[in-house]
C-alpha cells in the first residue's frame, strides 16, 4: 500500500456529528457508521479488516497511542485529540473517547470508539505540544525508542503541571 501524503486541507466534523468505530482485540476495524467512512473517504468494504492506524496522521504523537493502549488494556476509558488522515491526504481533528468491550466474563473483547467534533481552541492548543512530541520521536533511530521517550516527555509534562492525563485533556 503507497503511503498517503498529508495535503494540508482540513474536512471538519458536523457539530451533531459522532463517529463510530468498533475494533477486535488486535485494532482491526470490525465496524464504522456512515459518518466515518465519509470522513475517512475509504469505502466501507476498504475499512472493515484494515487495521485502525490506516488513518493516522504522520503529526499525531505515537506516545499518544502508547497510552490510549496502555489505558485500554487496565480496563480503562480513555479521552483523546486525535487528528486522522484521510485516504485523499485531508485530516481531521476529533475528540475521542475510547472503551473496552467486555465479554459477560470481564474479558476484553474488542474496542468501541465515538469521536466528536472538538472545539478549535482546544485544537490550538494542543498541537504544539503534539509538535514537540512528534519532534522528540523524530530525534530517535528506531520509532519504539521514539515513542518511549515522547511517552516519557508527555510523562514529565504531566507531573510538572500537576495533573493526571485525564484531567490535562479535559482542562484543555
Amino acid at each position: 500500500m503507497q503511503a498517503i501524503r498529508p495535503t494540508g486541507v482540513e474536512n471538519l466534523l458536523g457539530e451533531e456529528e459522532l463517529i463510530v468505530s468498533k475494533t477486535d482485540l488486535k485494532g482491526r476495524i470490525t465496524y464504522a457508521n456512515d459518518v466515518f467512512i465519509r470522513m475517512a473517504k475509504y469505502s466501507w468494504k476498504e475499512l472493515m479488516g484494515a487495521p485502525h492506524s490506516l488513518i493516522r496522521h504522520p503529526d499525531m504523537p505515537r506516545a499518544v497511542f502508547k497510552l490510549l493502549w496502555d489505558t485500554l488494556q487496565s480496563k480503562q476509558e480513555i479521552f483523546a485529540y486525535v487528528v486522522n488522515l484521510a485516504k485523499d491526504g485531508s485530516h481531521y481533528w476529533v475528540f475521542a473517547h475510547v472503551t473496552p468491550t467486555f465479554d459477560e466474563r470481564g474479558n476484553i473483547v474488542g474496542y468501541h470508539s465515538n469521536r466528536r467534533k472538538p472545539d478549535p481552541a482546544q485544537i490550538e492548543r494542543i498541537k504544539p505540544i503534539y509538535k514537540t512530541l512528534c519532534t522528540e520521536e523524530a530525534r530517535h533511530a528506531n520509532a519504539k525508542e521514539g515513542m518511549q521517550a515522547s511517552f516519557e516527555a508527555m510523562v514529565g509534562l504531566l507531573k510538572q503541571q500537576g495533573v493526571g492525563y485525564d484531567e490535562f485533556v479535559l482542562s484543555l
